[in-house]
């Protein structure tokens, strides 16, 4: 048994199998649907249920809140109809749309960041050109690995595609990047996905704040809007535990130097040196600013300091529609997020 799911923008009416979720269905139908973690947990599939009725699994408050499910948005990574629907994802007229493509890399470099973290370089060998706007994630695939999500820390147009990758607890992916990748090894990326990208007709201020790895996304944020020749004043945090996983210190100091638009923030959590901030970096954000009117803000980096970020400027009067964040989850955290109901 299935259900009829009219697709506004799409123009095409698609079966979804019982089961099955409208994200899914709609995938395997060739149709790009915007989407991200596939687990309820980024909102980067939500949408407006025009009619119909579906049930959700469970998701993360912070992809979808009580207050937009009361309004009739859904996510379509979670939702499997009912009866026959009419579904309609959010757009934004900054939003670009790129087309997936599946390329054939290989490791043209990879080096320590820090202790943690390493830079992987990949040239494309075949199925480019690779579009994608600043800030996007893709897929990666090494060797037998389970595919996994990162940020393309490379600026759109650049010749090859940089990824900082952190190596997680148990993760698959993550330790063969650290114990067995090699340089001239084969890597294959699926993308680009995600919603969290610069918006680059918006002229006001720009709160960029990156935890760890979450500095991938957000670095390739900023520099585009500099090397866009964006006007408005940027503020870029840089969250992390201690001096060992401060990286990219350097470069953004120099960047600040030449561009008297970029203020630059580290913050340590874990730490006494008197020459940096102290504490959470959402709470550096808090002690700067009263109020963000005519803001937007780019945060990426662990789910906790991501919705503390968010859970911040709503407070303080930022709509949820210029708050565009991508929570890193592991993997562990997302199988935990696809078992919920």
């Amino acid at each position: 048994m299935s259900h009829k799911v009219r697709l506004v923008q799409a123009d095409r009416t698609i079966d979804v199998p019982m089961g099955n979720t409208i994200l899914s269905a709609a995938l395997d139908a060739g149709i790009s649907y915007p989407f991200g973690c596939q687990s309820g947990n980024c909102g980067a599939c939500k949408s407006t249920l025009v009619r119909g009725e579906v049930t959700m699994e469970g998701y993360s408050e912070f992809a979808l809140s009580d207050e937009e499910k009361a309004r009739g948005l859904i996510l379509a990574c979670r939702a499997m109809p009912g009866d026959e629907c009419v579904v309609s994802w959010l757009e934004e007229d900054d939003l670009v749309a790129h087309p997936r493509r599946t390329l054939d890399c290989r490791v043209a470099a990879l080096d320590d960041l820090t202790h943690d973290i390493k830079r992987l370089r990949l040239e494309i060998v075949s199925g480019g050109p690779f579009d994608f706007s600043a800030g996007q994630f893709a897929a990666l695939t090494f060797a037998s690995c389970p595919p996994r999500d990162y940020s393309m820390a490379s600026l759109p147009g650049e010749p090859v595609l940089e990824f900082h990758v952190r190596r997680t607890p148990g993760g698959v992916a993550s330790a063969h990047v650290f114990e067995t990748l090699e340089i001239g090894d084969a890597v294959r990326v699926e993308g680009p996905s995600g919603t969290a990208s610069l918006r680059e007709a918006h002229r006001g201020p720009i709160i960029a704040v990156a935890g760890g790895s979450g500095m991938a996304p957000i670095r390739a944020i900023v520099e585009q809007a500099l090397n866009r020749g964006m006007p408005q004043h940027i503020y870029l945090y840089f969250g992390v535990r201690s001096e060992r996983d401060l990286y990219l210190h350097d470069h953004f100091a120099r960047l600040a130097e030449r561009h008297p638009t970029l203020h630059f923030n580290p913050v340590l959590s874990e730490s006494d040196n008197a020459g940096f901030r102290l504490g959470l970096v959402h709470e550096a954000v808090a002690a700067d600013f009263d109020e963000f009117d005519g803001c937007k803000a780019y945060v990426a980096g662990p789910p906790a300091m991501v919705e503390a970020a968010t859970r911040l400027f709503e407070q303080r009067g930022m709509r949820r529609d210029d708050i565009h964040a991508d929570a890193f989850y592991t993997a562990a955290e997302m199988a935990e997020a696809a078992a919920r109901k």
